[in-house]
């Protein structure tokens, strides 16, 4: 009589192949999809590699085109059509640009173009005071024709002359530089009208299976990296407007042109206020030398930026957006800066949101999997 629930088919001396017993989670095992999406990954890096020396028009049209699709969508509930309302948002956008560069641009040039001309002319004042206060040897291996002062200014001014020579008299520059203004807004345009359709197209190549994940992770991204660029873009719009009225106020030289450039570059993290501070004071210590009141008025409105920076407008305007530590920032910024440069310091923050991004939702994925919850691991009885 059997008495028990064993399998009929069972034989003891027989040696079967292990099998998976009722309540237990089969063990983590690599799909085959993920070897896909990791040789996809590969050769669509591959291909970014190979043709980065064209993609810089079609990588900004891009960009471009992703922050003003919302623009686009909300004139077209006026009634007018997609192609018509990505004209007009275009060429708001490169109307505003034109006028900026057209407009600010020469003016930052002409006054640091004064300041440089201006260095030669201090340069005996700055001597003798450095004669005055420093010690006998370290005033000997500053001042002098020969000194590390005259070396450092001379390298500064033979490199800004050089770049100049090469951007004027160089060709294939000047070819780049046109074709690229002639390309990327062209393309922006492109872009903008067929955004949606692009988008549409995309969505539908998605794998069945992880479209609702990879849609959920798109979302994630997407809201990441709006938040950031215009948090931070209004970020650098209010220290632009404090810094070059504040300098330009307490009659700094160039106030205007220093006070552009350090709210231009708090866009950087850290690395933009060290710039930007070391700028501003510095050039302050150079000419109101001897009078401590006005150094100390422009090292206090530097600190009240930096204060007001990082106390009230970055965590209210781009913290929430990004949700990283202040640690993986700074190590964003010092690791894609060492591999990429300055373009690399530029898009760190961003990237390194958008890696947040993805590695909490593989986490999420992990703690869902069977190698976090234990497959082998029988549930009690």
């Amino acid at each position: 009589m059997n008495t028990g629930h064993s399998n009929p088919n069972t034989n003891p001396g027989a040696t079967s192949a292990p099998q998976t017993r009722k309540g237990m989670v089969p063990g983590p095992h690599l799909p085959w999809t993920v070897l896909a999406w990791v040789a996809i990954g590969a050769i669509f890096g591959a291909l970014l590699w190979l043709l980065s020396p064209m993609l810089l028009p079609f990588a900004v049209a891009l960009v471009l085109a992703y922050f003003l699709d919302p623009v686009a969508t909300t004139v077209m509930r006026l009634g007018i059509g997609r192609t018509l309302a990505s004209l007009i948002v275009a060429l708001v956008c490169f109307g505003s640009l034109l006028a900026i560069v057209l407009v600010g641009v020469p003016l930052i040039i002409s006054e640091a173009s004064a300041l440089l001309d201006l260095l030669p002319e201090d340069w005996d004042t700055a001597e003798e005071r450095a004669d005055d206060l420093l010690p006998d040897a370290v005033a000997d291996q500053l001042g002098g024709e020969e000194g590390l002062a005259a070396t450092a200014i001379e390298n500064l001014r033979g490199g800004l002359s050089d770049l100049a020579a090469r951007m004027a008299g160089g060709v294939s520059g000047i070819i780049s530089v046109v074709m690229f203004w002639v390309v990327m807004p062209v393309v922006t345009v492109y872009l903008l009208v067929d955004w949606q359709r692009l988008i549409a197209a995309a969505d539908d190549l998605l794998p069945r299976p992880q479209a609702p994940a990879l849609r959920e992770i798109a979302r994630d991204i997407d809201r990441t990296l709006s938040g950031y660029i215009r948090g931070q873009s209004m970020v650098c719009g209010i220290l632009i407007a404090y810094y070059s009225t504040a300098l330009t106020l307490v009659g700094l030289p160039f106030g205007f042109a220093v006070g552009a450039l350090t709210g231009a570059v708090s866009f950087i993290p850290y690395i933009g206020m060290f710039i930007g501070t070391s700028l501003g004071v510095g050039v302050a210590i150079w000419q109101f030398w001897g009078d401590p009141l006005w150094i100390g008025a422009v090292a206090g409105i530097y600190a009240l930026g930096l204060f007001v920076e990082s106390e009230i407008l970055v965590p209210r305007m781009v913290g929430a957006a990004v949700r990283l530590h202040p640690v993986w920032m700074l190590f964003a910024v010092i690791a894609f800066g060492t591999l990429f440069g300055f373009v690399g310091a530029l898009i760190a923050v961003p990237l390194a949101a958008v890696a947040g991004v993805i590695a909490r939702h593989l986490v999420r994925r992990y703690r869902e999997s069977a190698l976090y919850k234990g497959g082998n691991v029988h549930p009690p009885t």
